[in-house]
């Protein structure tokens, strides 16, 4: 996770989310929080999430704070239970607590209904 717009206690308290969450759905979760390369941030979180040990088995959230984009990337195995619908109810949740200013809280939230929606 690259994470450097979170406090280190707030990235503790982050990890700890997505490992309850990563039991709960026994999917792998990995957070990007930075700046995106290139202008397309569906196609940056695309490429991060094919790098990751087990891209089916994987959900990968991307938030770039300055472009105020956020993805949801998911494998295939995932999205056999956890719809797109659900994924974009996540984000609505991240976005809302993002534009009240609190990242930590939204990825937590976020990240938290995804586990809940991504279980079997």
């Amino acid at each position: 996770m690259s994470a450097t717009a979170l406090s280190s206690a707030q990235q503790a308290a982050l990890d700890a989310t997505i490992r309850a969450a990563e039991q709960q759905c026994r999917a792998e979760i990995s957070v990007f929080v930075g700046p995106i390369e290139g202008h397309d941030p569906r196609a940056f979180a695309t490429s991060l999430h094919n790098t990751l040990v087990l891209p089916s088995r994987s959900i990968l959230v991307m938030v770039d704070p300055t472009l105020r984009a956020v993805e949801v990337v998911t494998g295939g195995e995932v999205r056999r239970t956890l719809t797109d619908a659900e994924a974009a109810l996540a984000v609505e949740e991240m976005t809302r607590s993002f534009a009240e200013g609190d990242l930590a809280g939204g990825l937590t939230r976020g990240i938290r209904l995804l586990g809940e929606h991504a279980r079997a």
